[in-house]
């Protein structure tokens, strides 16, 4: 993509100190920058590359104030991050490709392709699959049985979609993630023993869900595990079958959520959650990394932390006091022992029989 500082501008709706005309050919992190290129400034630790970089045009906030002459051209946005998304994604679709099926593709006679559709090398569609427009199957895909795939997703290589899976418009699914395999579904037996129950449901992702490399989501076993619109989940999740995950809700990576759980809309998780089975966890939620939910949150907006997890300032409070348990217990034990010298008897004092 070769550009202006003048379109980028528009394209971000910002304001330019500078030239319209400089020639911008690529984006680039602030300190690794090179001449003809665009990066952003957001991190006041980072501040000293503004003077120093070699870049053509940065992004910077409307407040923000030089402390000394800058040499690029400053674009200045109201939010910093959401303009690098727009941005980036610009670069990322500067080149659009003609739809191709490759001819090491198998696709079932019963498929349906709608207009647009790419396909690559040695993926595999299944019997009455169908595949919505301008959607981008890598190669290595298998799409199973019945699955259908909406407008203008991006199928990274080696996922796995089994079969009567249901995926919105929009979608991202990144390498190797599966999505729709067995739920962890077993009965014990009088002998100590296992059955198998049957996985008979699926997953349904709807629109705008990315979803990370090697993330499992496994089908209901009855009915659907579903992703609500606009959900972000990272590499290396696992979400139980049955599980259900409101809109615009983010997971950070490797978290668990167990069977039949139940998480609101817009809910914030850290790395490393843990989340009980048949609980429900309300809107708003903001569970801090490595923490373990074992109970329902019914208060919209709680923030948590801990294992068990609790209220999050409740938790700070608990920690600040913990790490000062050594220094208590010294305390504690010196002031018993004073305790129990008082309690001697002074000299020259009579002892009783």
């Amino acid at each position: 993509m070769t550009t202006t500082t003048g379109e980028l501008t528009a394209l971000v709706n910002g304001k330019l100190e500078g030239e319209p005309g400089i020639i911008i050919s690529r984006a680039s992190k602030i300190e690794e920058a090179t001449e003809g290129s665009i990066c952003f400034y957001s991190n006041p630790k980072y501040e000293s590359y503004v003077y120093s970089t070699l870049a053509s045009a940065i992004l910077v906030s409307h407040d923000f104030v030089p402390k000394q002459p800058v040499k690029a051209a400053l674009i200045r946005v109201a939010d910093v991050y959401q303009s690098v998304a727009t941005l980036l994604q610009a670069f990322e679709q500067s080149a659009p490709q003609a739809a191709v099926i490759d001819p090491l593709a198998s696709i079932h006679d019963s498929v349906h392709l709608e207009k647009n559709v790419s396909v690559g090398a040695f993926s595999i569609i299944s019997r009455g699959a169908s595949v919505g427009r301008d959607t981008v199957i890598h190669g290595q895909v298998f799409i199973g049985e019945q699955v259908r795939i909406g407008k203008g997703c991006i199928i990274h290589p080696g996922v796995r979609i089994h079969r009567e899976c249901i995926i919105g418009d929009e979608c991202v699914i990144n390498y190797n993630a599966v999505i729709g395999s067995e739920g962890f579904g077993f009965a014990p037996t009088e002998d100590g023993t296992y059955k198998k129950i049957a996985q008979i449901g699926n997953v349904v992702l709807e629109d705008r869900v990315e979803v990370g490399a090697n993330t499992c989501i496994d089908r209901g076993s009855m009915g659907s595990t579903k992703i609500g619109r606009g959900c972000k989940l990272d590499n290396l999740i696992q979400i139980a079958h049955n599980v259900q995950i409101g809109e615009n809700t983010a997971i950070a990576a490797q978290t668990g959520i167990a069977g039949s759980a139940r998480i609101g809309n817009r809910c914030i998780i850290g790395g490393q959650v843990g989340i009980v089975g048949h609980i429900s966890i309300a809107d708003g939620t903001m569970i801090q990394a490595q923490s373990g939910v074992a109970g329902n949150v019914s208060e919209s907006g709680s923030k948590l932390y801990g294992s068990p997890a609790i209220s999050y300032s409740a938790y700070l409070k608990a920690y600040a006091e913990f790490r000062q348990l050594p220094v208590t217990v010294r305390r504690l034990r010196e002031l018993e022992k004073k305790w129990q010298q008082s309690q001697l008897p002074g000299e020259g004092a009579e002892h009783k029989p």
